[in-house]
């Protein structure tokens, strides 16, 4: 217990936005694997130049499970809005979110590769955007 209240690592903010009922997805990479996964919840880390980290429990094989993390920056967000004079909504910022996570899957050449944070910049958010026509 006293570890806990004295260690140098801050604790992780909790998650909001998590579904009530959470609901198990798949997903076919071009990688050749099929990935589950739930949606966990979002927070929002000031700390961490102003981010919003989404949160997904993965799997490939349905045995182990992992956490993995797609941080959108809020730089990037607002570079975004400003470029296009409107305000991303919520609903859409989770869909990069989610589409950024797919690529990953498609890109990253096996499930441990996941691990590392996904990072969502303004390039990215462009092209998931122009993409899904928003």
């Amino acid at each position: 217990m006293f570890r806990r209240l004295f260690s140098n690592k801050a604790a992780a903010t909790p998650l909001s936005g998590a579904p009530r009922q959470p609901r198990e997805k798949v997903y076919s990479a071009q990688s050749g694997y099929v990935y589950h996964y739930f949606y966990r919840g979002f927070r929002v880390d000031e700390r961490e130049q102003g981010t919003t980290e989404f949160v997904f429990e993965i799997s490939a094989d349905r045995k182990s499970w992992r956490e993995t993390t797609v941080r959108q920056r809020h730089a990037g967000i607002a570079a975004w809005e400003s470029a296009n004079q409107r305000t991303l909504t919520a609903a859409e910022r989770y869909a990069i979110a989610k589409i950024a996570l797919f690529q990953a899957f498609d890109e990253r050449a096996a499930p441990d590769a996941l691990d590392a944070v996904i990072e969502v910049g303004l390039a990215e958010i462009a092209a998931v955007v122009e993409a899904l026509g928003l």
